[in-house]
Protein backbone atom coordinates (compact mmCIF):
# COMPACT_ATOMS: atom_id res chain seq x y z
CA UNK A 1 0.00 0.00 0.00
CA UNK A 2 1.36 3.51 -0.80
CA UNK A 3 1.97 5.86 1.68
CA UNK A 4 1.82 9.53 2.03
CA UNK A 5 4.78 10.91 4.32
CA UNK A 6 4.50 14.78 6.14
CA UNK A 7 7.35 15.96 7.66
CA UNK A 8 7.32 18.97 10.29
CA UNK A 9 9.73 20.57 12.96
CA UNK A 10 8.11 21.30 16.05
CA UNK A 11 8.41 25.04 16.70
CA UNK A 12 5.14 26.31 18.00
CA UNK A 13 5.56 26.09 21.72
CA UNK A 14 2.02 25.09 21.96
CA UNK A 15 2.48 22.27 20.68
CA UNK A 16 5.14 21.27 23.57
CA UNK A 17 3.37 18.08 25.85
CA UNK A 18 0.76 17.03 23.24
CA UNK A 19 0.50 13.40 22.68
CA UNK A 20 1.34 12.66 18.96
CA UNK A 21 -2.01 11.93 17.73
CA UNK A 22 -3.28 14.91 19.09
CA UNK A 23 -0.08 16.90 17.31
CA UNK A 24 -1.27 15.10 13.93
CA UNK A 25 -4.96 16.34 14.58
CA UNK A 26 -5.09 19.59 16.20
CA UNK A 27 -2.09 20.66 15.02
CA UNK A 28 -1.10 19.39 11.43
CA UNK A 29 -4.63 18.96 11.31
CA UNK A 30 -4.27 16.23 8.59
CA UNK A 31 -6.92 14.03 9.82
CA UNK A 32 -8.97 13.61 12.83
CA UNK A 33 -7.96 11.39 15.32
CA UNK A 34 -10.79 8.82 14.59
CA UNK A 35 -9.28 8.56 11.39
CA UNK A 36 -6.19 7.64 12.35
CA UNK A 37 -6.36 3.61 12.58
CA UNK A 38 -8.31 4.11 8.74
CA UNK A 39 -4.89 5.27 7.65
CA UNK A 40 -2.43 3.02 8.67
CA UNK A 41 -0.24 5.65 10.07
CA UNK A 42 3.65 5.61 11.04
CA UNK A 43 4.80 8.19 13.04
CA UNK A 44 8.57 8.76 14.12
CA UNK A 45 9.79 11.06 16.12
CA UNK A 46 13.89 12.54 15.53
CA UNK A 47 14.18 9.00 12.99
CA UNK A 48 12.78 6.56 15.54
CA UNK A 49 9.30 5.06 15.51
CA UNK A 50 7.35 5.51 18.21
CA UNK A 51 3.69 4.93 19.66
CA UNK A 52 0.93 7.08 18.95
CA UNK A 53 1.04 7.95 22.88
CA UNK A 54 4.64 9.77 22.42
CA UNK A 55 4.44 13.26 24.12
CA UNK A 56 6.26 15.83 21.26
CA UNK A 57 9.00 18.27 22.69
CA UNK A 58 9.74 21.53 20.76
CA UNK A 59 12.60 21.27 18.00
CA UNK A 60 11.58 17.66 17.55
CA UNK A 61 10.88 16.31 13.86
CA UNK A 62 8.12 14.76 13.04
CA UNK A 63 7.34 12.53 10.10
CA UNK A 64 3.85 11.04 9.52
CA UNK A 65 3.46 8.01 7.12
CA UNK A 66 -0.35 7.39 6.37
CA UNK A 67 -2.18 6.09 3.60
CA UNK A 68 -6.18 6.86 1.98
CA UNK A 69 -8.40 5.94 4.26
CA UNK A 70 -9.94 2.42 3.18
CA UNK A 71 -13.17 2.58 1.49
CA UNK A 72 -16.25 1.01 3.36
CA UNK A 73 -18.71 -1.29 1.92
CA UNK A 74 -21.78 1.16 1.77
CA UNK A 75 -24.71 -1.75 1.02
CA UNK A 76 -28.02 -0.67 0.13
CA UNK A 77 -30.92 -0.88 2.73
CA UNK A 78 -34.65 -0.60 3.03
CA UNK A 79 -34.97 2.52 4.97
CA UNK A 80 -38.55 4.53 3.90
CA UNK A 81 -37.70 7.75 2.75
CA UNK A 82 -40.61 10.69 2.69
CA UNK A 83 -40.37 12.02 -0.82
CA UNK A 84 -41.57 15.23 -1.68
CA UNK A 85 -40.97 15.39 -5.34
CA UNK A 86 -39.14 12.97 -7.99
CA UNK A 87 -38.37 12.64 -11.51
CA UNK A 88 -35.87 10.70 -13.58
CA UNK A 89 -33.16 12.90 -12.64
CA UNK A 90 -33.69 14.25 -9.15
CA UNK A 91 -35.41 13.57 -5.73
CA UNK A 92 -36.55 15.95 -3.30
CA UNK A 93 -36.52 14.19 0.02
CA UNK A 94 -37.49 15.21 3.72
CA UNK A 95 -34.85 14.29 5.86
CA UNK A 96 -35.61 13.44 9.43
CA UNK A 97 -33.63 14.43 12.51
CA UNK A 98 -31.22 11.87 13.60
CA UNK A 99 -30.12 10.48 9.58
CA UNK A 100 -26.60 10.97 8.84
CA UNK A 101 -26.40 12.29 5.04
CA UNK A 102 -23.18 9.96 4.01
CA UNK A 103 -21.78 7.08 5.72
CA UNK A 104 -18.11 8.50 7.65
CA UNK A 105 -16.41 7.68 10.73
CA UNK A 106 -19.04 6.18 13.14
CA UNK A 107 -21.86 6.09 10.61
CA UNK A 108 -21.75 3.74 8.61
CA UNK A 109 -25.27 1.87 8.11
CA UNK A 110 -28.75 3.68 8.26
CA UNK A 111 -27.68 6.47 6.22
CA UNK A 112 -29.36 9.07 3.17
CA UNK A 113 -26.81 7.38 0.99
CA UNK A 114 -27.84 4.20 1.89
CA UNK A 115 -31.76 4.78 1.40
CA UNK A 116 -31.36 6.17 -2.37
CA UNK A 117 -29.13 3.24 -3.17
CA UNK A 118 -32.37 1.31 -2.62
CA UNK A 119 -34.68 3.27 -3.49
CA UNK A 120 -32.39 4.65 -7.13
CA UNK A 121 -31.24 1.00 -8.23
CA UNK A 122 -28.51 2.61 -11.02
CA UNK A 123 -27.19 4.71 -8.39
CA UNK A 124 -24.24 2.98 -7.80
CA UNK A 125 -23.38 2.13 -11.40
CA UNK A 126 -24.19 5.90 -12.08
CA UNK A 127 -21.36 7.40 -9.64
CA UNK A 128 -18.56 4.13 -9.99
CA UNK A 129 -16.18 6.94 -9.13
CA UNK A 130 -17.71 8.46 -5.30
CA UNK A 131 -18.93 5.45 -3.76
CA UNK A 132 -19.59 7.01 -0.45
CA UNK A 133 -21.25 10.10 -1.52
CA UNK A 134 -23.56 8.97 -4.55
CA UNK A 135 -25.78 11.75 -5.49
CA UNK A 136 -25.38 13.96 -2.95
CA UNK A 137 -25.47 17.60 -3.90
CA UNK A 138 -25.52 19.06 -0.25
CA UNK A 139 -25.64 17.88 3.29
CA UNK A 140 -27.93 18.75 6.60
CA UNK A 141 -26.26 17.73 9.81
CA UNK A 142 -27.65 14.86 11.64
CA UNK A 143 -30.14 16.89 13.92
CA UNK A 144 -31.10 19.22 11.18
CA UNK A 145 -34.23 17.77 9.91
CA UNK A 146 -35.86 19.05 6.63
CA UNK A 147 -35.15 19.17 2.49
CA UNK A 148 -32.56 18.04 0.82
CA UNK A 149 -32.02 17.35 -2.65
CA UNK A 150 -30.37 14.24 -4.38
CA UNK A 151 -29.10 13.80 -8.01
CA UNK A 152 -29.10 10.43 -9.62
CA UNK A 153 -26.73 11.00 -12.48
CA UNK A 154 -23.48 12.80 -12.54
CA UNK A 155 -24.51 15.14 -15.36
CA UNK A 156 -27.64 15.84 -12.93
CA UNK A 157 -25.16 16.41 -10.12
CA UNK A 158 -22.87 18.85 -11.66
CA UNK A 159 -25.87 21.22 -12.85
CA UNK A 160 -27.37 21.22 -8.94
CA UNK A 161 -23.64 22.16 -7.79
CA UNK A 162 -23.32 24.75 -10.55
CA UNK A 163 -26.69 26.22 -8.31
CA UNK A 164 -25.29 25.98 -5.53
CA UNK A 165 -21.76 27.10 -6.69
CA UNK A 166 -23.12 30.42 -8.27
CA UNK A 167 -25.87 30.93 -5.27
CA UNK A 168 -28.88 30.59 -7.62
CA UNK A 169 -30.64 28.12 -4.63
CA UNK A 170 -32.43 30.00 -2.12
CA UNK A 171 -33.02 27.96 1.05
CA UNK A 172 -35.32 28.96 4.14
CA UNK A 173 -34.68 27.55 7.63
CA UNK A 174 -36.78 27.73 10.88
CA UNK A 175 -35.08 27.75 13.96
CA UNK A 176 -36.07 28.21 17.66
CA UNK A 177 -33.87 30.41 19.52
CA UNK A 178 -33.17 30.91 22.76
CA UNK A 179 -34.28 34.43 24.24
CA UNK A 180 -35.74 37.30 22.69
CA UNK A 181 -34.50 38.69 19.66
CA UNK A 182 -34.77 42.31 19.66
CA UNK A 183 -34.23 43.06 15.54
CA UNK A 184 -37.50 41.74 13.72
CA UNK A 185 -34.66 41.74 10.68
CA UNK A 186 -31.10 41.52 10.71
CA UNK A 187 -28.19 39.57 9.51
CA UNK A 188 -24.71 38.12 10.51
CA UNK A 189 -21.67 38.14 8.62
CA UNK A 190 -19.31 36.68 10.74
CA UNK A 191 -16.56 34.62 9.11
CA UNK A 192 -16.44 30.94 10.28
CA UNK A 193 -13.34 29.03 10.71
CA UNK A 194 -12.58 25.31 12.43
CA UNK A 195 -12.20 25.37 16.13
CA UNK A 196 -8.18 24.88 16.38
CA UNK A 197 -8.92 23.98 20.34
CA UNK A 198 -12.54 21.10 19.56
CA UNK A 199 -12.40 19.37 16.22
CA UNK A 200 -16.01 18.94 16.07
CA UNK A 201 -16.84 22.14 16.66
CA UNK A 202 -16.46 25.49 14.41
CA UNK A 203 -16.17 29.27 15.71
CA UNK A 204 -16.69 33.05 14.61
CA UNK A 205 -13.96 33.81 16.73
CA UNK A 206 -10.84 33.45 14.27
CA UNK A 207 -9.56 35.96 11.64
CA UNK A 208 -8.70 33.61 8.92
CA UNK A 209 -12.02 31.96 8.85
CA UNK A 210 -14.66 31.84 5.32
CA UNK A 211 -16.68 34.70 4.64
CA UNK A 212 -20.29 33.79 6.15
CA UNK A 213 -23.62 35.39 5.90
CA UNK A 214 -27.02 34.73 7.38
CA UNK A 215 -30.42 36.75 7.30
CA UNK A 216 -33.02 36.40 10.27
CA UNK A 217 -36.23 37.68 10.46
CA UNK A 218 -38.31 37.06 13.31
CA UNK A 219 -41.68 35.14 13.29
CA UNK A 220 -42.84 34.69 16.27
CA UNK A 221 -41.59 35.44 19.95
CA UNK A 222 -42.49 32.32 22.26
CA UNK A 223 -41.52 32.05 26.54
CA UNK A 224 -38.02 33.18 26.78
CA UNK A 225 -37.75 31.85 22.75
CA UNK A 226 -37.70 33.19 19.59
CA UNK A 227 -38.97 31.40 16.07
CA UNK A 228 -36.76 32.47 13.60
CA UNK A 229 -36.41 32.55 9.63
CA UNK A 230 -32.95 31.88 8.78
CA UNK A 231 -31.86 32.11 5.20
CA UNK A 232 -27.91 31.54 4.65
CA UNK A 233 -26.12 32.93 2.06
CA UNK A 234 -23.05 31.23 1.85
CA UNK A 235 -22.71 27.27 3.04
CA UNK A 236 -20.71 26.86 5.89
CA UNK A 237 -20.44 24.24 7.78
CA UNK A 238 -22.82 24.73 10.91
CA UNK A 239 -23.16 27.97 9.80
CA UNK A 240 -26.99 28.94 11.57
CA UNK A 241 -26.28 27.00 14.28
CA UNK A 242 -22.55 29.24 14.91
CA UNK A 243 -24.65 32.62 13.84
CA UNK A 244 -27.17 32.15 16.11
CA UNK A 245 -24.56 31.27 18.91
CA UNK A 246 -22.81 34.57 18.38
CA UNK A 247 -24.94 37.00 18.62
CA UNK A 248 -26.47 35.44 22.11
CA UNK A 249 -29.09 33.07 20.61
CA UNK A 250 -27.71 29.31 20.40
CA UNK A 251 -30.50 27.43 18.64
CA UNK A 252 -32.63 25.24 21.13
CA UNK A 253 -31.41 21.96 21.47
CA UNK A 254 -28.33 22.54 20.29
CA UNK A 255 -25.35 20.59 22.62
CA UNK A 256 -22.41 21.95 20.83
CA UNK A 257 -23.30 25.86 20.80
CA UNK A 258 -25.44 26.01 23.11
CA UNK A 259 -24.73 27.20 26.93
CA UNK A 260 -23.35 24.15 29.01
CA UNK A 261 -25.49 25.66 31.78
CA UNK A 262 -28.96 23.79 31.97
CA UNK A 263 -29.99 20.79 29.56
CA UNK A 264 -32.53 21.73 27.01
CA UNK A 265 -35.78 19.78 27.03
CA UNK A 266 -35.45 19.99 23.16
CA UNK A 267 -33.60 18.41 20.48
CA UNK A 268 -32.40 20.72 17.57
CA UNK A 269 -34.97 22.85 16.66
CA UNK A 270 -33.67 23.52 12.84
CA UNK A 271 -35.63 22.55 10.06
CA UNK A 272 -34.44 23.34 6.19
CA UNK A 273 -38.13 24.68 5.55
CA UNK A 274 -38.06 25.73 2.01
CA UNK A 275 -35.85 25.23 -1.05
CA UNK A 276 -36.02 27.75 -4.45
CA UNK A 277 -33.87 25.36 -7.44
CA UNK A 278 -34.23 24.37 -10.54
CA UNK A 279 -34.23 20.29 -11.40
CA UNK A 280 -32.36 18.37 -13.88
CA UNK A 281 -35.64 17.47 -16.28
CA UNK A 282 -37.76 20.96 -15.09
CA UNK A 283 -38.30 23.63 -17.13
CA UNK A 284 -38.53 26.07 -14.25
CA UNK A 285 -37.45 27.38 -11.13
CA UNK A 286 -39.28 25.38 -8.77
CA UNK A 287 -40.00 25.76 -4.86
CA UNK A 288 -40.32 22.98 -2.32
CA UNK A 289 -41.17 23.00 1.26
CA UNK A 290 -40.85 20.70 4.20
CA UNK A 291 -43.41 19.91 7.01
CA UNK A 292 -42.33 20.48 10.30
CA UNK A 293 -41.72 17.43 11.98
CA UNK A 294 -43.82 16.36 15.09
CA UNK A 295 -40.73 17.30 17.86
CA UNK A 296 -40.54 20.71 16.48
CA UNK A 297 -44.78 20.97 16.10
CA UNK A 298 -45.11 19.77 20.05
CA UNK A 299 -41.76 22.28 21.21
CA UNK A 300 -43.82 25.19 19.85
CA UNK A 301 -46.61 24.21 21.54
CA UNK A 302 -45.15 23.86 24.89
CA UNK A 303 -42.78 27.85 24.42
CA UNK A 304 -46.31 28.83 23.36
CA UNK A 305 -46.83 32.44 24.98
CA UNK A 306 -50.13 32.61 27.19
CA UNK A 307 -52.39 34.68 26.20
CA UNK A 308 -52.76 37.99 27.54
Amino acid sequence: MNKWVHEDLVTDKKAEGLRVDRYISDVLRLFSRSQIRQRDVEVSVNGKPVKLSKVISLNDRVTVRYAEPREPDIAAEDIPLDIIFENSRALVINKPQGMVVHPAAGNYSGTLVQALLYHVKQLRESFTDEPVRPGIVHRLDKETSGIIVAAKDPEALNKLAAQFARKKVHKIYLAVVKGHVQKLRGEVDYPIARDPHHRKRFTWKRQDGKSSLTRYRVVRYLQDATLLELSPHTGRTHQLRVHMSSIGHPVLGDSLYGRKRGASDFTLLLHARRIMISLPGEECVRVFRAPLPEHFKEALCILRRPET
